[in-house]
C-alpha cells in the first residue's frame, strides 16, 4: 500500500500492547510505523524508546466527546489530503508543546 506495510494505531487502552513486541516487529520491519495514544504505564516514562525511535509517533492523550460521524469525515479528508501529496491538517507540533 501507499505507507509501505503495516501500521499499528491504538487510541484504545494501554494494557491491549506489549510496547516490548511493538518495538520489536518495528526493527524487524513486520510494522511499518505505529502510532500510540496508550501505553502500558501512563504517562509514558521520559526514557521510554517510543519517544525517539523514527517509526513511532506518539499522540497527546487527551479525550474528548466526538461524532462518529464526524470523525469518520475528518478523517477521510486527512487520507485524501494524504493522498494528494497536500499538508495535513491539525498536526502535533512538538516544538509547540502539543
Amino acid at each position: 500500500g501507499r505507507l509501505g506495510g503495516p501500521f499499528l494505531i491504538n487510541a484504545g487502552r494501554g494494557r491491549l500492547q506489549v510496547e516490548a513486541d511493538i518495538l520489536a516487529a518495528l526493527e524487524a520491519g513486520t510494522l511499518k510505523g505505529a502510532t500510540l495514544d496508550v501505553f502500558e504505564t501512563e504517562p509514558l516514562p521520559s526514557d521510554s524508546p517510543l519517544w525517539s525511535h523514527p517509526a513511532v509517533t506518539v499522540t497527546p492523550h487527551n479525550a474528548a466527546m466526538s461524532e462518529p460521524e464526524a470523525v469518520a469525515t475528518l478523517i477521510a479528508a486527512q487520507i485524501r489530503r494524504l493522498e494528494a501529496g497536500e499538508p495535513l491538517e491539525h498536526v502535533v507540533d512538538p516544538a509547540r508543546g502539543y
